[in-house]
């Protein structure tokens, strides 16, 4: 359901604005999207985890609040990062 170190950490150098980034609204979206996708194949298997849906619905609404920032901010990095992470379309 977590993603791992080395993972994260590929996820981070490949959506980073700069080497040291790791908290700019690209990385976390993409971040969460991997973990949503875990968890998305985690209830293939368990049906009935009703508390990991319930934490499932937390990060697709973070996802979406920072989603809908970055469309504000900057759209052509919004049309990009959604193209990459192939959500929304």
């Amino acid at each position: 359901m977590s993603i791992s170190k080395e993972n994260k950490k590929i996820i981070v150098t490949k959506f980073a604005t700069n080497p040291n980034d790791t908290g700019s609204a690209e990385v976390q979206i993409a971040v969460l999207s991997e973990r949503i996708n875990n968890l998305i194949e985690h209830f293939k298997e368990h049906k009935h985890d009703n508390h990991s849906k319930k934490g499932l619905l937390a990060m697709v609404n973070k996802r979406k609040k920072l989603l809908n920032y970055l469309s504000k901010k900057d759209n052509a990095k919004y049309k990009e990062l959604i193209d990459a992470l192939n959500i929304r379309g």
